[in-house]
């Protein structure tokens, strides 16, 4: 792989589907014109650039931009003047804008053309992606405009990257900041990309959902959602449901749901942010606005939530027990800072630990041809021939996952062993055990070492379960004793559906829906990769 200036590796991104663009005439003699590449391309354009501080002989190819310094002969064989002329490229598909560049002054428009500016995607480590730019100065106007038009012609090819989008604010998440990092990091890179925008700051918890359910999206190619895992988990249940209504499906009916026709983007500004890690392999919004640039589009399984044949909602994971014990104590201390109010839920959470009574009934997938046929079509398969399993006791927790769910308490994943779309779902159950046993288990989450190799931890790949809560009259009594608001919370029955707080009395069905979403983010071998380099994430 060429090196770029100043040492830096210059790489493709996997993304966007490319159309080649159709070659242009130039001023270039015609013997270079239509002259293959070594790989086989078609020579677009041809001319002489200053890029750093050498003049470099540029080639404009259908996928490469490629450029080699001018210097004169030298008559003895010297290694450092070889490399000096060695020959330097760009994918044409890591390009996301172009700009005349030129010298203005104060109070002037326009000014001195200086040539070209490429805005580019580079990858970084740690599956970061970083923005960068590299210049073509050249001061002939002409010259320029051939070259101009001709990169804007190829940029217009990159038919998944988009065009307008709808953005939603949650100014409340984390600590307030999701305001000043749209405005400050993602709001910069939308404007240089071209990309127009319509932004909308929520006010209120289900604002999104009201908001997506009423408006027109026809304009728009996209919807990104800035703040955490409940803003992002709205915005997904909003779109899916916007499908849904958009299709004449009764919204909470339960059946095969349609999928939801606009791919969404996820900008961390939680706490956890869980999804916009598993899309990424790390919870960085430049990262995660350039892979909404770029197009970088990922199909993604999407669970439903369903109670006495009702729908209840859509999400991507789930935990029952101790993590949605967790999470309704950390709502009910919303005045606290977020790192406070989680980390005095988790104490007390783990003070009142306590088994819940409950019946698993769960449909597993036996094999890795029901997975790939799963992939390709599309939706649970109604023809599955397995049987329903059934655990019932004592459970300290819970957790029914459709993503991997990498965070950085977890650096490999709450659920490891799943992938984004893969068809299939992590079922893992924590049986009653000692708190200090307990406590060793979440330990392991944030090592290298497996968080479910006790004897009390059990996993299953499912693609349907059932989670039935049965409260004995014992309990009924017990709680009677303890105050009103205790009683009320031990008696919710509170679920952590990504980050978000559901609260239900009855059976919960939760059923898998492959690729029932789109949401812009990389790949699943780069998601592979980052997995098994946790200690980097």
């Amino acid at each position: 792989m060429p090196w770029g200036r100043r040492g830096s590796r210059v790489r493709a991104l996997e993304g966007g589907r490319e159309e080649e663009a159709p070659p242009v005439i130039s001023s270039v003699p015609s013997a270079l014109l239509g002259q293959p590449e070594a790989a086989g391309e078609q020579i677009l354009l041809r001319g002489i650039f200053e890029i750093g501080r050498g003049s470099c002989d540029v080639v404009l190819s259908e996928r490469t931009l490629r450029w080699r310094p001018i210097q004169p002969e030298h008559p003895v064989g010297d290694p450092k003047f070889d490399l000096l002329r060695k020959e330097e490229f760009i994918e044409l598909k890591d390009i996301f804008s172009v700009k005349l560049k030129r010298r203005c002054f104060s109070n002037q428009e326009g000014g001195t053309l200086l040539g070209i500016t490429l805005f580019i995607c580079l990858r970084k480590e740690q599956n970061k992606l970083k923005d960068s730019t590299i210049d073509l100065i050249n001061l002939s106007e002409d010259h320029c405009d051939l070259w101009f038009i001709q990169f804007k012609k190829i940029l217009a090819g990159f038919s998944n990257r988009p065009k307008s989008l709808k953005i939603l604010l949650n100014p409340q998440s984390h600590k307030k900041e999701a305001t000043q990092i749209y405005y400050e990091k993602v709001e910069p890179l939308l404007k240089v990309a071209g990309i127009k925008t319509d932004v909308t700051i929520t006010e209120y918890e289900g604002h999104a959902l009201s908001i997506l359910k009423g408006c027109e999206l026809q304009g728009f190619d996209g919807v990104v959602c800035v703040g955490g895992d409940g803003s992002a988990s709205e915005v997904a249940h909003a779109l899916l449901l916007r499908a849904q209504m958009n299709a004449g499906v009764e919204p909470d009916r339960l059946g095969t749901p349609v999928r939801a026709q606009l791919p969404l983007g996820v900008i961390p500004a939680g706490s956890t942010n869980v999804l916009a890690h598993s899309l990424h392999g790390v919870p960085h919004v430049v990262t995660a606005t350039l892979h909404i640039i770029m197009g970088h589009i990922q199909p993604v399984d999407v669970c439903t939530f369903s109670t006495t044949g009702k729908l209840l909602r859509f999400g991507f994971s789930a935990m029952f027990g101790f993590g949605g014990q967790t999470l309704a104590l950390a709502e009910k201390h919303r005045w606290m800072s977020p790192n406070q109010r989680r980390d005095f839920a988790v104490i007390k959470a783990l003070a009142k630990l306590k088994p819940e009574d409950c019946e698993i009934s769960f449909l597993p997938l036996k094999c890795s041809q029901d997975l790939q046929e799963r992939r390709v079509q599309g939706s649970p398969k109604s023809d599955y021939t397995g049987q329903w399993q059934k655990v019932q006791g004592h459970f300290l927790n819970v957790s029914i996952m459709a993503i991997p769910s990498l965070c950085s308490v977890a650096p490999r994943g709450l659920a490891p062993n799943t992938r984004l779309n893969n068809g299939s779902m992590a079922l893992i159950i924590v049986r009653n055990t000692s708190r200090p046993e307990f406590i060793k288990h979440l330990k392991r989450y944030a090592s290298v070492k497996n968080q479910f190799s006790f004897p009390f931890v059990e996993t299953y790949t499912v693609e349907e379960v059932k989670v039935q809560r049965k409260t004995s009259m014992s309990e009924q009594n017990l709680e009677e004793k303890h105050e009103p608001h205790e009683t009320a919370l031990e008696n919710s029955f509170p679920w952590n559906v990504d980050g978000d707080l559901m609260e239900v009395a009855s059976e919960v069905h939760v059923r898998l829906h492959p690729t029932l979403i789109s949401l812009y983010g990389g790949g699943i071998e780069e998601m592979n990769e980052s997995k098994a380099t946790c200690n980097c994430l």
